[in-house]
């Protein structure tokens, strides 16, 4: 599903209007909405010659990555900065001023791209010079021979100080039949599937550690989630009854924000939007919405699992913390 989601995505022109459908098939388009931000890179590349003045930068493993001086009370370590982790890095970057961002990633790909964001680029398996105070895991299992070394060797660069956080998968509560489920459901157990136990795994090394888990619900925006995948299927033979739960990337890199400042030790929280809807709900938002020139056609399956209601009160209350977007109809512009 990652890799279809990652398909081209083109996006319609400010001044085509047209509501047409495409083909399935075809590339799907979106409508820009009106309120749209300035581009993210372009954002933050005015700050890139500051940083990029005084980052020592790494492309070897097993290589030192050294920074400028001193590590900063407010220096933060993203472990795959990807979509959830640049935006971490921009959100953290406006809340500390001048404040040291270093990004580790498997391959030099994306290294000039990060330098330009204000992102201090090294390769996996590289070591700071110094420890740094704030540390979060969002890179995935895949691609990786050694997740749980992984891990470990990214809190090995974590001072004890600030925070470790790991994003980890609500799909490690063992609810199901479209229940209700929230932070205090037990979690699979481990032999269930070996995508759960290299997640419950890592969880563990984690929680030694002191750092915290945070299970996030389904990702989306409105170029990315489980509606594009299924959007450029236009037909899935799989039950429309399905309860799916998400968080926006912007709220799930607030929230994991909002926990790394609140410094908690060793506690699993629960990222999700607390609007839990079915495959069908979503894809008729998506089909009212106006913003995608293509039409879902339907779900065609009748059987197969159901899903979990999940509910994360708990977490708000703790951390103090409020998604910007309440749901996924909401954030299309939809009253319901």
């Amino acid at each position: 599903m990652r890799a279809a989601a990652a398909a081209s995505f083109r996006l319609a022109p400010a001044a085509n209007p047209s509501h047409g459908r495409a083909s399935p098939t075809t590339s799907c388009s979106l409508k820009p909405a009106p309120t749209a931000r300035p581009s993210r890179l372009f954002t933050l590349a005015r700050r890139a010659p500051v940083a990029r003045a005084s980052l020592g930068i790494s492309h070897d493993k097993g290589s030192e990555v050294s920074g400028a001086d001193v590590v900063g009370q407010n220096d933060l370590l993203i472990v795959g900065p990807g979509v959830l982790g640049r935006i971490v890095a921009e959100k953290w970057q406006k809340e500390h001023p001048g404040c040291k961002v270093y990004g580790q990633t498997a391959s030099t790909n994306h290294h000039s791209e990060l330098t330009d964001l204000g992102i201090i680029p090294s390769l996996k398996g590289a070591t700071i010079s110094q420890k740094v105070p704030y540390v979060i895991f969002c890179a995935p299992p895949s691609g990786s021979d050694d997740y749980p070394g992984d891990v470990r060797l990214a809190a090995s660069n974590w001072s004890g100080e600030g925070s470790f956080l790991f994003t980890s998968s609500t799909a490690l509560y063992d609810c199901s039949d479209n229940m209700m489920c929230n932070e205090d459901c037990p979690s699979v157990p481990i032999g269930r599937s070996p995508r759960t136990d290299v997640l419950l795994k890592v969880e563990n090394v984690v929680l030694e550690a002191g750092g915290c888990v945070l299970r996030l619900a389904g990702l989306y925006k409105i170029d990315r989630g489980a509606h594009v995948f299924w959007l450029r299927k236009g037909t899935l033979d799989t039950r429309p009854d399905h309860i799916i739960n998400q968080i926006h990337y912007e709220d799930a890199a607030s929230l994991a924000i909002a926990i790394m400042k609140k410094r908690p030790r060793s506690q699993i929280f629960l990222g999700c939007d607390n609007k839990p809807l079915s495959r069908q709900e979503i894809m008729d938002a998506v089909n009212r919405s106006g913003k995608f020139d293509t039409k879902f056609e339907g779900f065609t399956g009748t059987d197969g699992p159901l899903g979990k209601r999940m509910e994360n009160s708990k977490t708000r209350a703790e951390i103090g913390w409020e998604p910007q977007y309440p749901s996924f109809t909401e954030f299309l512009g939809l009253s319901c």
